[in-house]
């Protein structure tokens, strides 16, 4: 039971980190352009993040059931997957860079998994077709493959979207543009904090699910008492306390310290005003929703960093700061392998200290 509540309370820790370092991405235009002040941001965040979070399961599915073998998941493999995510997160977090938190989770996730099945490669689930609803699952369909078409669909439907908007208020004063689009700015805000939640909150949600099924699988819950009974999880599922908890505990990772990736993301990349945080707003949140729609866990951080480069690469392609776009997209590179590699090595030591 004692190691199921170290995995319970490190989970919710990562959820903390991931508040402050991805759900920071959500708020990042809106708190740059002055739409909303930081503490009206945060609130708004949260808000439409519980929303977001409330409304499905798919994505958390994936994580808890689609990547990997759960014969060889147990609850040491678990919290040495978050552990490596953690430290990623915070080190990425420390140097400002708005690396992928679900890249981070699902690596750690592999890589420990591997570690528990001494070094079986067949234990990650690469690409298959799930017998009950036949549809194709796997490392290479749910992640890979959109870990690269999902930021490239950001940059491309921002690009479309702000030139769209450009040449329809060419004839706009810029007083008149900022007027509308700081107020329009809130519903793509929370657009894009509802799509946040639906996508990066469930990542957590999905830990926690299978954590609780592991360990009824494995019987440590067969003598707890009757008010601990919500723990037990036969069916693999993921009940609303843990939607509720992991939601809360985002939001508070938010108010607590986001504001290194704000000023990457809101200041460092390309200066905005309220159009183009509405329009990179709008097309990184309709991309998520695209991908939680088919249970996809993306990076929501790699989508609007994208979008925001797309908005600004119609000013003029000097506009977009190309050196610290490269920095970005190398600890996106780096993120899966290293983190995999950080699983492994964790999940390896607590094997050897019992």
């Amino acid at each position: 039971m004692g190691l199921v509540l170290s995995v319970l309370v490190f989970a919710l820790v990562f959820e903390y980190v991931n508040g402050f370092h991805d759900t920071a991405n959500s708020i990042a235009t809106v708190v740059s352009t002055k739409v909303l002040t930081p503490r009206q941001a945060i609130v708004w965040a949260a808000f439409f993040n519980l929303a977001g979070a409330l409304t499905g399961t798919a994505v958390a599915t994936t994580i808890g059931q689609g990547l990997v073998d759960t014969q060889f998941v147990n609850l040491t493999t678990i919290l040495s997957a978050i552990l490596g995510a953690t430290f990623w997160n915070l080190l990425t977090w420390w140097l400002g860079l708005p690396s992928s938190s679900s890249h981070a989770l699902v690596g750690g996730l592999c890589g420990a998994t591997l570690s528990s099945a001494h070094g079986n490669w067949a234990v990650i689930k690469w690409s298959s077709v799930d017998p009950a609803t036949q549809k194709t699952e796997g490392l290479w369909t749910k992640i890979i493959i959109p870990m690269f078409t999902s930021p490239t669909l950001g940059m491309l439907i921002g690009f479309v979207v702000m030139g769209l908007l450009l040449v329809a208020l060419r004839s706009w004063l810029p007083h008149h543009v900022n007027l509308v689009f700081g107020k329009a700015q809130l519903i793509s805000a929370a657009f894009m904090g509802f799509s946040h939640g639906t996508n990066d909150a469930q990542k957590t949600m999905g830990i926690l699910a299978l954590t609780m099924f592991t360990a009824t699988a494995s019987g440590v819950f067969a003598e707890v008492p009757d008010w601990l009974g919500f723990l037990s999880m036969s069916v693999f599922e993921v009940p609303l306390w843990v939607k509720i908890i992991c939601a809360a505990t985002m939001a508070a990772g938010t108010a607590a310290g986001g504001w290194r990736i704000i000023r990457t993301l809101g200041h460092k990349v390309v200066r905005l005003q309220p159009v183009h945080g509405f329009a990179a707003e709008t097309s990184a949140a309709a991309v998520i929703q695209i991908a939680t729609h088919w249970g996809i866990p993306v990076s929501t951080t790699h989508i609007i960093s994208t979008s925001i480069m797309g908005v600004g690469a119609t000013r003029r392609l000097s506009a977009v700061r190309w050196g610290l776009v490269e920095r970005m997209l190398w600890a996106w590179v780096l993120t899966l392998p290293v983190t995999a590699c950080l699983g492994f090595l964790v999940d390896t030591l607590l094997r050897q200290l019992g």
